[in-house]
């Protein structure tokens, strides 16, 4: 079988399926924010923006966007019924007070101990780290969306941080384009892989050790 990597929004889709019924969820801006798209009919996910909106539904259809309504990202969205617009002192209160279940973040790197980096690379002059440390710390569960390498074939995930930090020990699950990774306090574990990828290679593309209790199964979007 061909190697297939997931795209954006593939990752967001498996990503969807992990958000259990009735959870309160941030989306992050960028790659996480296509989760709204793709939740299971079953389920009732309360999406929060830290703009100061909680009940986002999926992108508008063309034509559609209301330019009034917009998420943290400035991206169009739309309201499910029943949701609610307030402060972004109210939103950030939210997430300070654990109110958020699961915070679906973008990732520039990830540590084995759930050290996150997320907002801004190393030698880079600028860059805001916005809400991210408030939400990395404040979430119940971070879920990281990324490619698994840069555009430079370097690893993301790797065995200790050299771009600034967002927040320590927060990341509890990874979700790139070839991998499925949960974070323990043993190690990372390898759950699941993208069509046509092994264990070994997606070994070969991280750079702490992987721990493969069993053959991972493939990822189903």
């Amino acid at each position: 079988m061909a190697k297939t990597p997931l795209t954006r929004e593939q990752i967001a889709k498996r990503i969807a399926q992990d958000l259990p019924d009735g959870a309160t969820v941030n989306l992050g801006i960028g790659m996480p924010t296509l989760a709204a798209n793709y939740v299971p009919a079953d389920r009732e996910i309360l999406f929060h923006s830290e703009n100061g909106i909680l009940g986002m539904g999926p992108k508008p259809a063309p034509g559609k966007e209301d330019p009034n309504l917009v998420n943290a990202g400035k991206e169009f969205v739309t309201m499910l019924p029943g949701g609610s617009f307030f402060s972004q002192a109210d939103s950030f209160s939210m997430t300070r007070g654990k109110h958020v279940d699961i915070a679906v973040l973008g990732g520039m790197q990830v540590a084995p101990n759930g050290d996150l980096a997320n907002w801004k690379i190393k030698g880079a002059p600028l860059g805001s780290i916005g809400g991210a440390m408030d939400i990395a710390c404040g979430a119940k569960q971070v879920f990281i969306a990324m490619t698994h390498v840069t555009n430079k074939g370097e690893p993301k995930i790797v065995n200790q941080l050299s771009y600034a930090l967002t927040a320590l020990h927060c990341v509890t699950r990874i979700y790139t384009d070839i991998a499925v990774i949960d974070v323990t306090r043993e190690g990372l574990v390898l759950s699941e892989v993208a069509p046509g990828y092994t264990a070994d290679d997606v070994q070969a593309l991280t750079e702490p050790k992987l721990l493969v209790p069993r053959a991972p199964a493939m990822i189903g979007v």
